[in-house]
Parts: C-alpha cells; structure tokens; sequence
C-alpha cells in the first residue's frame, strides 16, 4: 500500500485556513450522517471515518451518525441457515429474523462504530429508535407486480416498519455535550414490539425531527448521475421529479431521493448524497468548496 505524499506544513495551514467559513456555517449546527452497510468498508475506512466524526464534534458541530447494515445482516442470517427473502428492495423480515436484526444492528455494528468513535477521541453513546421510545413505526406496506399476470399484490414485510413519531427527547439531552449519538434503525411499535426500519428512512425522520442543517446519506455510488453517468452536484426538489418521471432516477435511487425530500419537507435545509468509500467525504462535503456528491435542496 502506497504512502500518502507529505503536505507541508505552509500547506497544512492553508487547508485549515480555507475550511474556516465551512467551519463558521456549521457552528453549533447539526448534521446527521447516514452511514451506510456498503458504505463501512473495511476497519481501516471505518476507524477513518469516525475520525472524521470526531473532527466535526470538535469544531462545534454537532454530528448524529444513522448506520445501516445489511450486509452484515445477510452475512448473519448465511451463518444461521435463515434465507433472506426481498420485495420492492426491503428484506422481508420474520420472527427469527428480526431478533439477527435486532442483535446485529443494535449490538455488534452499533458497539463497533461507537467503540472507533471512541478510539479517535470522541465520546460516542450507542442507541437505537426503542430508546425512550425515540423511534415509533408503524408496519411498512409494500406493492409489487407480478411479472406473469402483471397484477399489483400487497406483500407482507413481516417486521419492517417506517417511522410514525418521532421523540427527540433523548438526542436533546445528548447534542451539545461533546457526546456523539450513533443510532441503530431498530425502532419500537405501539406494543413495545420490534420493528426493522430502512436506514435511510430512519435518518430522514431523525434529521427533520432534529430540524438538521445537512443530512448526508452515504451510500456506494457518487450520487445522483445523469443520463451518460456524469454526476450532477446540485438538485432542487423540482429538479428531482423532472428526472424521476424522465427516467433519469431510477431503480434504488428513487427511494433515497424520495428520503431527502421528506426531510427537506420536515425542515432540514439540505441533503446530500454521496459516496461513502471515498477516504473523508463527510468532511469534503461540509468543509471545503468542492463537496462530494449531489446536494438537494428547496
């Protein structure tokens, strides 16, 4: 593996000297960091990425980290010889599985990022949506057509929900006191059950609850592309449904898009999607001029 090239130390200063009004804009302002399965990559993407949460806590920003984890939910459920089924792109979640889902998203992966977090300096608190009833959901409904009759049918997700309510109470007492909230899209249901709630979906509802300066969904591409795949760095919420409906927006995209622009609608002033494998893309996207991927806004 090849050494970074040494900046000097004229260099270093001009860096952090350009990142000050970046710096200023963000001040005490908060950001939620959807961080996403695809997006951790190896432990060595993973501890660079919780420097760079530890960083923005550090200059006065209040980031909130939302991770996902789906593959390392699929990688469980292969150990255990439980098949995994998916329709409409969620994974169709049983009894058996929502108790791998529970453990993996809320203990092992959740425990992991607050331990780097750690690690780096900062002070990281693990929760999930059933904190202090955090996260409510209600049960998902999905529709899909069936390719031989080409007839819409309503498919049972089992335990996967989508926010209902949402109650800051918790991150209120926790942002603001150099604590980092790393959040597991584990939600409660009315009866004190287990709901599985897309990722995504989750840090949507967390970021408008919060009213968040920036919502920043990492995933494994550059962010929204246009039709010879260039990337398009910057989108209105018209702009979106025009390539929606021409086509452009496709596929899982559509309900990433869709994610960004219910949490424009709850009050988060933009949202930006971009490429987590890129090394501190959190951090070119909120303090330097270039950004990192298709910022979303009214």
């Amino acid at each position: 593996m090849s050494k970074a090239p040494k900046i000097s130390p004229q260099d270093q200063a001009h860096i952090l000297s350009e990142a000050l009004p970046h710096m200023q804009q963000y001040d005490d302002e908060i950001v939620v960091v959807k961080y996403g399965g695809h997006a951790m990559g190896d432990e060595e993407t993973a501890r660079r990425f919780a420097r760079d949460i530890v960083l923005l806590e550090q200059t006065a920003i209040n980031p909130v980290v939302v991770h996902g984890g789906g593959p390392q939910i699929g990688d469980m459920l292969k150990k255990l010889g439980i098949k995994s089924e998916f329709a409409g792109g969620l994974r169709i979640t049983d009894e058996k599985t929502i108790e791998i889902v529970e453990m993996v998203l809320a203990g092992s992966i959740n425990k992991q990022i607050v331990g780097y977090v750690n690690a780096a300096g900062g002070k990281a608190i693990g929760l999930c949506g059933k904190d202090g009833n955090m996260v409510l959901a209600k049960k998902l409904t999905r529709t899909v057509v069936d390719p031989g009759s080409n007839i819409e049918k309503v498919v049972d997700l089992g335990f996967v929900g989508e926010p209902d309510t949402v109650n800051t109470m918790i991150l209120d007492q926790v942002i603001g006191r150099e604590l980092i909230p790393v959040l597991a899209p584990v939600a409660a249901s009315a009866d004190g059950g287990t709901f599985n709630v897309n990722a995504d979906t989750f840090a949507g509802a967390i970021a408008g609850a919060l009213k968040a300066k920036r919502l920043l969904l990492l995933t494994d591409v550059p962010g929204v592309l246009d039709k010879d795949k260039n990337l398009i760095p910057d989108l209105t919420v018209a702009q979106v449904r025009n390539l929606i409906a021409d086509g452009t927006i496709t596929g899982g995209m559509i309900p990433k898009v869709e994610t960004c622009i219910y949490a424009l609608e709850q009050g988060v002033e933009g949202v930006v999607i971009l490429d987590g494998k890129v090394p501190h893309a959190v951090l070119l996207e909120l303090l330097t001029d270039h950004g990192a991927g298709t910022l979303i806004h009214f």
